[in-house]
């Protein structure tokens, strides 16, 4: 019985798409500093072995200092292009020749694409945050929405909701940040932005309160400080709303399970984890890649 058993497993272990890596493998992966948390190596690695594709993507610990170095290496390396997170998305800006609208417009860059023409920096960020949102909620005009934070994951966010359409508030807990935020959405010619401070507790509750989407662009209740929850009052939930943490670790926050146990319905960050790479190994590839199985990689992780 054990024999067989084993001789099983082994049938099962080879019928797994094996990922090659010889001369013609073409390199695609990440910068950041630290990166060792990053899915992204997963995620990919796993479409490209289900589609048998001869890519391979690395995790690159880049320091901040060395950015500008890194990326004119690309190019000399045949590295056909790169993810950046944390430091470098902003950095990276005046490092690349050309910029697309998305990317001008939340300043911030975590895709780069090296062309014959130089590289592209590109924004996939609000693209992944939407995409899994789509099916869920529909606004229209009138529609609005709470943003909790302002750093660069609500910049994305903020600019993907207001080119819907949607009337967007920013909750921060620097005020001053927030309106920075909001200014920078109106200056681009969208519509007006409104910015409150997260300790104004009556003016969040009734910003919440109003919204049929409150998003939570925050690291408040990701792992390992699990039991934690945005500074917000949790009763002005209500049933219907739809609440979006980008965490995905944990799969289900604090905020989320509140929410649902308010009648609220919830998504995770793994799907826009997910799609926002998804849209980056498209532009590299030129492959729509298989998100179930990427998806599959992130929560195995």
């Amino acid at each position: 019985m054990t024999v067989s058993s084993e001789s099983d497993n082994r049938v099962d272990e080879v019928s797994v798409p094996i990922q090659v890596v010889n001369g013609a493998t073409r390199v695609v992966g990440v910068f950041g500093y630290p990166i060792e948390h990053s899915r992204s190596p997963a995620m990919h690695n796993a479409a490209f072995r289900q589609l048998g594709l001869p890519y391979i993507y690395v995790p690159f610990s880049v320091h901040p200092d060395q950015l500008s170095t890194a990326l004119f290496a690309l190019q000399s390396l045949g590295v056909v292009g790169v993810n950046l997170t944390i430091p470098h998305k902003e950095a990276a800006l005046g490092l690349v020749r050309h910029i697309t609208r998305e990317a001008a417009e939340v300043g911030a860059i975590n895709t780069i694409h090296s062309t014959s023409d130089g590289l592209v920096g590109d924004n996939t960020d609000g693209f992944g945050f939407y995409a899994p949102l789509q099916s869920l909620w529909q606004p229209d005009s009138n529609s609005r929405a709470i943003i909790l934070g302002a750093g660069g994951a609500a910049r994305s966010v903020a600019f993907k909701l207001v080119s819907e359409g949607v009337h967007v508030t920013i909750a921060n807990r620097s005020l001053d940040r927030a309106q920075k935020l909001a200014d920078a959405i109106q200056q681009a010619g969208y519509r007006s932005v409104d910015a409150i401070a997260l300790a104004d507790r009556p003016a969040v509750a009734a910003s919440i309160d109003s919204s049929e989407l409150v998003v939570n662009s925050t690291r408040v209740g990701m792992y390992p400080e699990i039991g934690e929850i945005p500074e917000i009052p949790i009763d002005a939930l209500r049933s219907g709303q739809m609440v979006y943490d980008l965490i995905y670790n944990p799969i289900q926050t604090r905020l989320l399970h509140e929410a649902e146990s308010r009648g609220c319905r919830t998504l995770n960050g793994a799907k826009m984890l997910v799609y926002q790479g998804a849209a980056a190994f498209e532009r590299w590839t030129g492959v729509w890649p298989p998100v179930d199985i990427m998806e599959e990689a992130v929560l195995k992780g």
